[in-house]
């Protein structure tokens, strides 16, 4: 009865559109989705039902399309089934609004987040504490998304929108991208007389993904995909600055959340992400830590970014990007065993560490999580492209210095290098 009260309050206040009551919506769809009632959201288990189902009466409040048609609540479902050696059962989350314009509605654009994590963690799961069973409730990762796209939902719900709009939430994303593959794979496939749906992949124009946008620092958001489509770079840097938004803009789409689904099946991407952080992958990931400021700039964001994709009077190009992050990591030799803060959030010149793995070279020399790198082996490093350059021309087995600055104390430590573990 308590969970039942509950959805119902979350459900009523999604009628009122205040930025205070907005900010307050998404933190309660954090403090749900990541509780230790949910246990983690693990694919198949009874959290991930009540995750789905607690999503699904979100949808439904909004009076939003099942993508089913005739199946009332089972019509948001679209069910799948993966896994070799031990199958698992669970679902991605569609709901569908219709657009407005006679021209354009026939075209789709997916806005989507994951909704699974890892459930108690434990060896083989992704945790970064392995040897640690305990909830990993997923607040930032991808509580934080998810509670985003439902207030996109209800925005555009409320604005409408000349482009069709397909709200996402993306099951088993942890394990390899499961859901969002299988979705344009049932796209593809499936009799899609039935559904409220793009009849193939083709209708669909453009998708936005929104992983782990709930730790925001000095208003800095990472969009990768910019380079996808010839428009989508100015289009993101404009938003940003109406937005008072810092964005650091990178040209591919591929990484591991569900866009790199569509950009392998050619459709142009814009992933939004607040990056990484020491409490990811662990069960400290938890509502309290996140910036609920920062998903108010996100939400804001994200709308005026969806609503210039939709009205566009062309779809958007396909470009090809080859990913950078593939072809730069296929030279590397060594690693140091950290995390680099991908967005340029830091002011300072040098580029912050966000998390340094204990065990690994870096943490072994005494370089810790904040520092900001300023040099390695004796030339510097000023964003993340000097350092994927310093690191291809490294050799494992050497000892070479780097130089970081904590606290406005320049140190330098010594590194021995080892190879990264494929």
């Amino acid at each position: 009865m308590k969970r039942i009260i509950f959805l119902l309050s979350i459900a009523s206040t999604l009628v009122m559109p205040s930025q205070a009551q907005r900010q307050d919506d998404m933190r309660q769809v954090v403090e749900y989705l990541a509780s230790q009632e949910l246990g983690g959201r693990y694919p198949g288990t009874a959290g991930d039902t009540l995750a789905s189902e607690f999503i699904v009466s979100q949808l439904r409040s909004l009076k939003l399309k099942p993508i089913i048609k005739g199946k009332k609540k089972k019509g948001f479902y679209h069910d799948f089934t993966y896994g070799k050696t031990e199958k698992r059962t669970t679902h991605n989350i569609f709901a569908v609004l219709p657009g407005k314009d006679k021209h354009l509605k026939n075209e789709y654009i997916v806005v989507g987040s994951h909704y699974d994590h890892l459930g108690m963690g434990g060896e083989g799961s992704g945790s970064r504490r392995p040897d640690t069973l305990g909830v990993h409730p997923g607040a930032d990762d991808n509580a934080s998304g998810d509670a985003v796209v439902l207030q996109l939902a209800r925005h555009f719900k409320k604005t409408g929108s000349p482009r069709s709009i397909i709200f996402a939430f993306f099951g088993a994303e942890e394990q390899g991208l499961v859901g969002s593959k299988f979705f344009l794979d049932w796209l593809k496939h499936d009799d899609n007389r039935r559904i409220n749906l793009p009849a193939d992949k083709g209708g669909i124009v453009a998708m936005v993904n929104l992983d782990m946008v709930g730790r925001m620092r000095n208003h800095s958001l990472s969009v990768s995909g910019t380079g996808t489509s010839s428009t989508f770079k100015g289009m993101v840097e404009s938003v940003a600055e109406q937005a008072g938004v810092h964005v650091s803009c990178i040209p591919d789409g591929y990484g591991t959340s569900d866009q790199a689904s569509f950009v392998a099946a050619d459709i142009p991407v814009l992933f939004l992400t607040t990056g990484g952080h020491m409490e990811y992958h662990t069960p400290a990931d938890i509502p309290s830590t996140l910036n609920y400021d920062g998903m108010q700039q996100t939400l804001e964001f994200s709308q005026e970014l969806i609503s210039r994709l939709s009205a566009m009077p062309e779809s958007p190009d396909y470009i090809n990007v080859p990913s950078t992050q593939t072809m730069k990591h296929a030279k590397f030799k060594v690693t140091l065993g950290l995390m680099p803060d991908v967005m340029g959030a830091s002011t300072t010149p040098g580029l912050r560490a966000d998390i340094v793995v204990a065990g690994k070279p870096a943490h072994e020399a005494g370089i810790r999580s904040g520092d900001i790198i300023q040099e390695i082996d004796g030339k510097p490093v000023n964003d993340i492209n000097e350092y994927m350059e310093r690191l291809s021309e490294l050799t494992a087995g050497t000892t070479i210095p780097v130089k970081v600055l904590r606290d406005q104390e320049t140190i330098t430590f010594q590194v021995h290098l080892t190879p990264p573990v494929r």
